[in-house]
C-alpha cells in the first residue's frame, strides 16, 4: 500500500534503534519544536492517509474477485447425480467407501 503499518497507526515512521545509537542525519537534524510541529501535520494528514488506502484496498479486492469470477465454473448437482466423496477413517462406516450410495 506504500505506508508502513506503524505509520498508518502512529502517523510517523520509525527510527530504529541503529540511528539512535548512530544517528542519522534525520536523527540529528530533529529538534523537539519541529518535531512537534511536524506530528502535529501528520496526524492532522493520517486520516486522508488511511481513507486513500482503504479506497485502494477495496478496488484491490474488487479485482482480485473480478479474476476470481472470471475463472470460477460454477456446478450444479440435481438428486441423484453421482459425485466423488471424501471418506475419513474416523468416519467410515461398514462398507462405506468414495462410491457409496450414502
Amino acid at each position: 500500500m506504500g505506508e508502513t503499518p506503524f505509520s498508518l497507526v502512529y502517523g510517523a515512521e520509525a527510527l530504529i534503534p541503529v540511528e539512535i545509537r548512530d544517528p542519522s542525519t534525520r536523527f540529528t537534524q530533529a529538534s523537539k519544536e519541529y518535531n512537534d510541529k511536524e506530528m502535529r501535520i501528520n496526524l492532522d494528514l493520517l486520516e486522508g492517509k488511511r481513507e486513500a488506502i482503504l479506497i485502494r484496498m477495496t478496488a484491490q479486492k474488487q479485482v482480485m474477485e473480478r479474476y476470481y469470477n472470471q475463472k470460477a465454473r460454477l456446478r450444479y448437482f440435481k438428486i441423484g447425480d453421482f459425485v466423488l466423496k471424501n471418506v475419513f477413517q474416523s468416519t467410515k462406516a461398514a462398507n462405506a467407501g468414495k462410491l457409496s450410495l450414502t
